[in-house]
């Protein structure tokens, strides 16, 4: 039930702009989205279970930005740029986004932990698909592995190393804007770091 899903996860995620998590209630979300509560709680097993889904789909929509900026028309460190400035736009307007890439869970936002496997039946495939959130160095990881694939293609491996390297320094960068933003833009930030230094 893809779109069940789909609806399920917006109808949760809606619900997180009117109330903490504590009280989000499933039956709730399952009205939100038109559907039974049977039916929400077969795709996500529990509260817990929905909120692990919220979150890693969060999680998702966060790296496929990454992949946008890494794939646009443009030199290799103006698209490192292009990810600093998405990953601050991506946590600014996203408090899970905020909360993945820095680790900073408040009491409104859901903080699952990773999916508990128990003695008894196997749960259904799609809730075993639903790992706990990415710490935010797994999030840095993923992004470095993008830029490896985006960025290194026709250079020397020692110049593709630097690449991948200085991507992660953008990204980093860009998270220490976020918790700690200061007098300099970001864009003046990474471009002194990442692309003068080249």
């Amino acid at each position: 039930m893809p779109a069940a899903r789909e609806s399920l996860l917006d109808s949760a995620l809606a619900a997180l702009t009117d109330r903490d998590w504590s009280g989000v209630r499933m039956v709730d979300v399952a009205a939100a989205a038109g559907v039974s509560r049977q039916t929400l709680y077969n795709e996500f097993g529990s509260k817990d279970g929905l909120a692990r889904a919220l979150v890693r789909r969060e999680a998702d929509r966060y790296l496929r930005g990454v992949d946008r900026a890494l794939a646009r028309p443009a030199t290799e460190r103006e698209r490192m740029v292009a990810v600093a400035e998405w990953t601050v736009a991506a946590a600014r307007a996203h408090p899970l986004v905020r909360a993945l890439l820095t680790g900073c869970w408040s009491g409104r936002l859901p903080a699952p932990g990773p999916s508990r496997r128990s003695a008894g039946p196997r749960p259904p495939a799609q809730r075993c698909a639903d790992p706990g959130p990415p710490a935010p160095g797994e999030l840095i990881a993923a992004v470095r592995h993008r830029a490896a694939l985006a960025l290194t293609a026709g250079h020397l491996e020692a110049e593709a190393a630097d690449l991948v390297y200085r991507c992660e320094v953008a990204v980093r960068l860009a998270l220490s804007h976020i918790v700690a933003p200061g007098d300099l833009t970001l864009d003046h930030l990474v471009r002194d770091a990442v692309v003068r230094a080249a």
